[in-house]
């Protein structure tokens, strides 16, 4: 498949954000593809046994739903995790395909490339984070590009254990 450049076709800073959340989701779909079934929801490392190609992507997919819909919209979160809990998208994501799971994030990311650009970058989020303060939308795609990167560097791994494939 073709891969998203990294290179903004604009120098403004919403171009470079989106630009780059968008290279960081594309980098997802490209290290998941063509992994095995099995291999998508092994859980190679022992003290980590949420970690699977599955999980991540599951977890990245409802990270992007919480910071746009319930912080930055105030909706109410209808997320699978719960206080008992909490780490429940990677837990449940071994029961889908993970080619269900990319379709959903791609799809779901479609719609907040939407969101984004019908918000001034300096809106505030309705919702407080931890420390009391309402983020901007700007923080929220900065923190969106270091998550999903972080991620990605984690699927690296997983995908280097599963079957050997590195790069992407």
């Amino acid at each position: 498949m073709t891969r998203i450049g990294d290179t903004p076709s604009a120098w403004d800073e919403r171009t470079q954000l989106t630009t780059f959340l968008d290279y960081a989701r594309d980098t997802t779909r490209a290290k998941c593809e063509g992994v095995s079934p099995e291999n998508a929801r092994r859980a190679p490392l022992p003290g980590s046994p949420l970690m699977t190609m599955s999980g991540v992507v599951n977890h990245l997919r409802w990270v992007e739903y919480y910071w746009f819909q319930v912080v930055f919209l105030g909706e109410e979160d209808k997320g699978p995790w719960t206080e008992e809990d909490p780490d429940r998208e990677m837990r449940i994501a071994v029961d889908f395909p993970l080619t269900q799971l990319l379709d959903e994030y791609a799809e779901q990311s479609a719609r907040y490339r939407e969101l984004v650009a019908g918000n001034d970058l300096d809106a505030r989020a309705e919702r407080t984070i931890r420390d009391g303060r309402h983020v901007d939308l700007r923080w929220i795609l900065l923190h969106l590009v270091e998550e999903t990167a972080r991620h990605n560097g984690h699927l690296d791994i997983l995908r280097e254990l599963a079957d050997g494939t590195t790069g992407s």
